[in-house]
């Protein structure tokens, strides 16, 4: 059966300017630290923990896309269940519509759920294999409307097939997930998570397990949903279809969010050594050669004994003796581009572009190993 994802569909504007509104969901301060088990865990009283997310803050807005982007085990998925609230947080909080959110049980957790939705980056393993799509989704539009009928359900599930471009919707109604293409369930998942009428999507990697020709239909599909006012977090390593889907990005790098701002500017002008490198391992066709690549002079840290300071510097070709010992400061870039880097700090200038950009006024030369004050990382 073809997957009915429209790659010719071009994207949305709910995927242009960022809102100027108050966030409808908001990590102020998050900290998340799992307790290490087994031979590495440490003495009794001096137990250690994987700290997985440290002081993170970011917020979704109405009506736009939010790109929250890093390598792998940076910590984004963690931190998009720790909004969905699927964790319990170590320290910070998070806020739903202006108002903390503490439940972890019940019926407030249920409203929480119902404004929250998560969608998985798998999602063949989102599913019971043995049961049908439409008993899939009459499921989730019962627990979010328990005073439904029958009649209702069946009409509602046809509803949230055809919302998500799925027709006719009759004929994947008796199907099974094994039936459907990696794309078409992707838009199952998408409409079960539609059947809470959600205020928040939280989109973790929706399409890294999608072919090239299913992911454009399902990225457009989340943009249109925006058109309704609900907001997005689209949760990715890809920092191209970041560029190309999102309003906002924010960079996140071993539990910590290191940089954040307007898309293009983030993408144009990276303001940290981290993000930099985020784009230029990016493919680029604009790129001749290998040389425009920035430097990886390493691998992501441990997170059970993360570095002191900045937790990139013994990757960063631009370490400073600070960047050691001190964790930067939140340093303000103007329209709302920030970065925690203290090559900001008054008198030390900013980094170059990234690869294939305009160059950056009073962008500091990379230190070489001939340089006298270079640090060894």
């Amino acid at each position: 059966m073809p997957d009915q994802d429209m790659s010719n569909r071009q994207p949305v504007a709910a995927a242009g300017q960022a809102s100027s509104a108050a966030p409808v969901l908001e990590a102020v301060a998050v900290t998340k630290h799992f307790p290490v088990h087994g031979k590495d865990a440490g003495r009794l009283g001096h137990r250690r923990v994987v700290h997985a997310v440290d002081d993170a803050s970011i917020g979704i807005y109405p009506g736009t896309v939010t790109a929250l982007v890093g390598e792998s085990g940076s910590g984004k998925s963690t931190l998009a269940r720790l909004l969905a609230g699927l964790y319990g947080r170590t320290g910070g909080q998070v806020l739903l519509h202006g108002q903390p959110v503490t439940a972890t049980r019940g019926r407030a957790f249920r409203r929480h759920v119902g404004e929250v939705q998560l969608i998985l980056q798998d999602p063949y393993g989102s599913f019971n294999p043995m049961l049908k799509v439409s008993t899939h989704l009459r499921r989730a539009v019962r627990i979010h409307d328990a005073r439904s009928g029958p009649d209702v359900q069946r009409t509602r599930t046809a509803e949230l097939l055809e919302q998500v471009h799925l027709l006719p919707a009759g004929q994947f109604l008796d199907k099974f997930p094994h039936q459907l293409s990696g794309g078409q369930l992707q838009r199952v998942s998408i409409a079960r998570a539609l059947a809470a009428r959600p205020s928040v999507i939280l989109a973790d990697e929706p399409v890294s397990n999608l072919d090239v020709s299913s992911r454009l239909g399902v990225l457009n599909l989340l943009a249109e949903l925006t058109n309704t006012g609900v907001g997005l977090l689209y949760v990715t390593h890809d920092v191209a279809s970041a560029r190309y889907f999102a309003s906002e990005i924010a960079v996140m790098y071993a539990g910590r969010i290191v940089e954040s701002g307007p898309a293009e500017r983030v993408i144009t002008e990276p303001a940290h050594p981290y993000t930099r490198l985020l784009i230029s391992s990016a493919p680029d066709p604009a790129r001749r050669s290998r040389l425009d690549r920035v430097a990886d002079t390493g691998q992501p840290p441990s997170l059970i004994s993360p570095p002191a300071g900045c937790r990139f510097h013994p990757r960063c070709p631009l370490a400073m003796p600070e960047c050691r010992t001190e964790a930067p400061p939140r340093f303000e870039l103007g329209d709302g581009h920030w970065s925690r880097c203290w090559l900001f700090r008054a008198g030390h200038g900013t980094p170059g572009p990234a690869a294939g950009t305009s160059p950056a006024p009073s962008a500091p030369a990379p230190r070489t190993p001939d340089d006298p004050a270079a640090d060894s990382v």
